[in-house]
């Protein structure tokens, strides 16, 4: 009975007690998660480091990644006409590869859009008639070196009165009319691509009569080919025409050797510098444009024949806008897909400036926001830059 009473008593109390201490320890368990919290909000928070906007580089690598750099300047942008139009390579870097007599094809040693040398060997053919042809030379020469030393002989014999001047003379016609088939026979042969040593073979070699890619191919093995049909097509790629469409009414705006600036629909970011160096002379009369041609450097290797895009070509137009700050295009690279530059300081540092770009004209692009007049941006080698900050943004998180 005693220890009932005292169980009694001892729980009394402790209700008693949690019912008095009750707000204070509210407000214990509400405050207590706090710190672990915020202590975990905390460590994500070193994982993503700012992106520094200063670095240094040494002398000798600036003069190495030849780093150029230009004042920012205010100008108005020159005022451009829009030409689409397509890549096409220059007719006179490009070859195409035929035979010149029927035959079948042997052995082909060359692909689709590998690199070759003029002279280079590219497919065999087997020509029946080849061999004929090889073998009437070898006859002709022979009866025309038969022909000549029968002349020569009958000529030291009229100088000893032993053989009559008529004979003599009819040799050395003999003579002359065979060694002249057989030099148009040896010519035909080299004309087909052959050489006349050797023996009678019927096989033709047909090589590459200039540097360049081979853009299309059409041999296999054992394919039966006619005179004149087109086997490859090769084509010097280093430059290349983007062949733009000048709309009639537009056309007096346009001249030779006025600047553009190619941008292709595969590279939407890339631009590609050149000049109009050629207007056409006839109008096309179905869609009543002039090609306008532009010769292009293919830089990178990024041109392929037939890609679409637009040429913007400067125009002599009054431009009653006003002048805003401008800077090379070559100027602006992208972080965290938003355009920056970077500007080279007095003590030789470079600052990273995130910009807000507006219109763009002739390799050159306005600039909204983000640099001030005359400060000196990177214009040449600023993926070196961009490469040191990416690099020490690595080596801060290691």
């Amino acid at each position: 009975m005693r220890t009932t009473l005292n169980m009694y008593v001892l729980v009394t109390g402790l209700a008693l007690g949690c019912s008095r201490n009750k707000v204070p320890e509210v407000k214990e368990t509400h405050e207590a998660p706090k710190p672990a919290a915020s202590s975990s909000a905390h460590t994500d928070e070193t994982e993503h480091k700012a992106l520094p906007t200063r670095v240094r580089l040494d002398p000798a690598v600036v003069v190495d990644a030849k780093i150029k750099t230009a004042p920012v300047v205010r100008e108005v942008l020159a005022a451009t006409i829009d030409l689409p139009g397509e890549v096409s390579s220059d007719p006179d870097k490009t070859a195409r590869i035929s035979a010149l007599v029927p035959g079948r094809i042997e052995s082909v040693t060359f692909k689709e859009g590998q690199t070759v040398k003029k002279g280079d060997a590219l497919l065999v053919i087997k020509v029946p008639e080849l061999g004929k042809a090889k073998a009437a030379f070898a006859a002709t020469t022979a009866k025309a070196a038969a022909a000549r030393t029968n002349a020569d002989r009958l000529q030291g014999l009229a100088e000893k009165r032993l053989a009559a001047n008529q004979e003599v003379l009819a040799a050395k016609a003999e003579a002359d009319a065979l060694e002249a088939e057989a030099k148009a026979a040896e010519e035909q042969l080299t004309a087909l691509g052959t050489s006349t040593k050797g023996n009678a073979g019927s096989q033709l070699a047909l090589r590459a009569p200039v540097n360049g890619v081979v853009v299309s191919r059409d041999a296999i093995v054992g394919q039966p080919v006619t005179a004149e049909q087109t086997l490859a097509t090769i084509a010097d790629l280093g430059e290349v025409w983007f062949l733009g469409r000048v709309f009639e009414k537009n056309l007096g705006q346009v001249r030779v050797g006025a600047p553009a600036e190619v941008q292709l629909n595969a590279y939407p970011k890339e631009r590609f510098n050149g000049s109009v160096e050629y207007l056409g002379k006839q109008i096309d009369p179905a869609a009543r444009t002039v090609v306008a041609r532009i010769r292009l450097t293919n830089r990178g290797d990024l041109l392929r024949l037939g890609l679409f895009g637009v040429a913007r070509v400067g125009i002599n137009e009054d431009v009653k806008k006003a002048p805003t700050l401008v800077v090379p295009r070559t100027a602006v690279a992208e972080i965290g897909h938003k355009p920056v530059v970077f500007v080279r300081q007095p003590d030789g540092d470079f600052d990273l400036h995130e910009v807000t770009l507006g219109e763009g004209a002739l390799g050159k692009v306005e600039v909204l926001s983000g640099l001030r007049e005359g400060e000196q941006v990177v214009v040449e080698g600023a993926f070196t830059v961009k490469s040191a900050i990416l690099k020490s943004t690595f080596s801060e998180e290691e």
